[in-house]
């Protein structure tokens, strides 16, 4: 399994027995020393914050969502259950601004 920077994907996070989807944020590195990639959730409660990214609706998601980059964290590819699509290109250009205002790297 390979997972692209701005796919979506259902992963299982531990949380009470819950899959999530997450966006894969990590570059693409096929020579990777360890079979882990940063992920960022994605979440349905929109708090108006600048560490949250607004997404269009996504015809593979049941719900209007929101990236929250604050939840950045890394996850082993076993974890990643299924492929659900695909981030437009401008929504993870939007989600790579967020993290470098929550990273403090403009």
């Amino acid at each position: 399994m390979s997972p692209q920077p701005g796919e979506v994907w259902l992963a299982d996070l531990g949380l009470a027995a819950k899959t999530r989807p997450v966006v894969i944020v990590s570059r693409h590195d096929p020579e990777a020393p360890r079979a882990l990639v940063l992920y960022v959730p994605l979440t349905t409660q929109n708090r108006n914050s600048p560490y949250e990214v607004v997404l269009p609706r996504l015809p593979f998601l049941h719900q209007d969502s929101v990236a929250n980059v604050q939840g950045l964290a890394s996850i082993p590819t076993a974890y990643l259950e299924r492929r659900l699509g695909r981030l437009p290109d401008a929504a993870l250009a939007e989600v790579k601004r967020a993290l470098a205002f929550a990273l403090d790297m403009d």
